[in-house]
């Protein structure tokens, strides 16, 4: 199932209209499994969530939208599983950067066919583009912000600037996962990318 629409961290009963909401949701992201963005109708996706068509642009203004929707959920789970490395604590650098891009792997892993849509899409659709640009800013700033606060701490050496560092291994993160999630699943192969990764993160940041 998608990420849930409009009720992330609400305790509160979904209403009717989330439930349309997520049946949309759920619809879009199943029939992207085998097609693209442009080769599903919306009469498809009001079919499939059992609603009319009328109904669905209630809830949702094109099927870019609902594609919109769809990767912000994502996207914001993905921001959350870097919170392993983030929000550290005591836990040791090489350990939660290994928790943090395993856990974004098995992400992109479960939402490839979406993700891979959204990234077609910033190509063509200038909302997509913003959007696009906004999610790396707030991976870009936060990474950043970390580096920063480990080498004021002493745990890593000085090194290039922070966000141009930043800039460079939250661009190779998503080169790896975007590439990695076309290819059949295998669990050596997956261990073997998210191995590379956490030795490329820590030798750039901390030099070990």
């Amino acid at each position: 199932m998608s990420p849930r629409a409009g009720t992330v961290g609400s305790r509160r009963r979904p209403s009717k209209g989330d439930l349309t909401s997520q049946a949309i949701l759920d619809t879009a992201e199943r029939l992207l499994q085998t097609r693209s963005l442009d080769d599903i109708a919306v009469d498809e996706l009001a079919s499939g969530a059992g609603i009319s068509r009328s109904t669905f642009y209630f809830h949702f203004a094109s099927r870019e939208a609902v594609l919109h929707a769809l990767s912000g959920a994502i996207l914001d789970a993905v921001y959350e599983a870097a919170q392993a490395w983030l929000r550290r604590g005591n836990e040791p650098p090489e350990d939660s950067i290994r928790r943090a891009l395993g856990a974004t792997l098995a992400l992109w892993r479960k939402h490839g066919p979406v993700l891979r849509a959204a990234v077609r899409a910033r190509d063509t659709d200038p909302l997509m583009r913003e959007f696009w640009t906004g999610v790396a800013r707030r991976f870009i700033d936060a990474t950043a912000s970390q580096i920063t606060l480990e080498r004021a701490a002493g745990t890593a050496p000085p090194g290039p600037a922070a966000k141009s560092l930043a800039t460079a291994l939250v661009s190779m993160n998503e080169q790896a996962f975007l590439t990695r999630s076309h290819t059949r699943r295998s669990t050596a192969r997956d261990r073997a990318l998210v191995d590379t990764l956490t030795h490329i993160w820590l030798r750039s940041i901390y030099s070990t």
